[in-house]
């Protein structure tokens, strides 16, 4: 009797470890608001949301715009403190009670100025690795960019603060996948490095140009970084923007990476 309650435990563990296997084994989906905006499902069923400028995104569907119908959400993680990157992220990191990830800086005042609770904002700078998920890492990498957040006052005037140092994002998923969101960026050398030692599979790159790389530089950062995939982001959303991808594939001449040309609102697996 023993035997056989031991030989049925370990048909359980078994079962249940084949289940996990096959959760991180899945496919990671990725919908893409416009902008910089993404909401990303990890092959272990997590809700990791970037840069969420979605009531206020110039480029995002209609259908998408309701904060209601995203549905659970397990971390944010917001780039810098502009208003086209941190947009929805106080309101939703409340609504979900989700933890909001982003530069130091910008969270020790959100959380100094009672924006949100502490636990809410935590800290962590360029270099260092968070699990913000089960399973889920994240590392903040340097971007070559500005950070500063306007916020309204108790007297509900808007006023400007410090938002600590621009990052972007090393995503490492429950399978191995590897996302780097760039965030906003120009071009710097220790990209090469970025690529060389966290093999990113995917990068979001922004391509518009004026505040960003635009088509040429970005496909210079592309060819430093040499991902097996590259989404282009952060075009088109006001007149300074102007990069396209096509202007983005045409710079890229030869190189093997596969380039993601899609209209916000696409949701793309991987």
């Amino acid at each position: 009797m023993i035997l056989r309650m031991l030989a049925l435990l370990f048909a359980a563990a078994l079962a249940f470890a084949g289940t996990a296997e096959a959760q991180t084994q899945g496919k990671t989906e990725l919908l893409w608001y416009g902008q910089s905006a993404f909401r990303i499902t990890t092959p272990g069923g997590k809700v990791i949301m970037v840069d969420p400028w979605i009531t206020g995104g110039t480029l995002v569907p209609p259908e998408l715009k309701d904060l209601g119908k995203i549905g659970k959400i397990d971390a944010i993680l917001v780039t810098h403190g502009h208003g086209d990157h941190l947009g929805d992220g106080i309101e939703l990191a409340k609504t979900h009670n989700a933890p909001l990830w982003g530069p130091a800086g910008m969270n020790q005042f959100l959380a100094t100025l009672g924006k949100l609770p502490a636990n809410l904002a935590p800290r962590m700078n360029v270099g260092g690795t968070a699990e913000v998920a089960p399973g889920v890492k994240v590392t903040q990498t340097h971007a070559e960019h500005s950070s500063e957040m306007i916020l309204k006052d108790d007297s509900g005037k808007s006023v400007s603060y410090p938002a600590g140092e621009p990052v972007g994002f090393i995503i490492t998923l429950e399978n191995g996948f590897k996302i780097y969101h760039m965030g906003d960026t120009g071009i710097f050398g220790d990209m090469k490095w970025i690529g060389e030692y966290y093999k990113p599979d995917l990068i979001l790159i922004p391509i518009g140009g004026h505040y960003v790389m635009d088509p040429k530089d970005a496909a210079y950062a592309t060819n430093l970084i040499k991902p097996k995939m590259a989404w282009p982001i952060h075009y088109a959303s006001n007149p300074y923007l102007k990069g396209t991808p096509a202007e983005y594939k045409a710079a890229l001449g030869s190189s093997p990476v596969q380039v993601i040309d899609a209209a916000p609102g696409t949701v793309k697996t991987f």
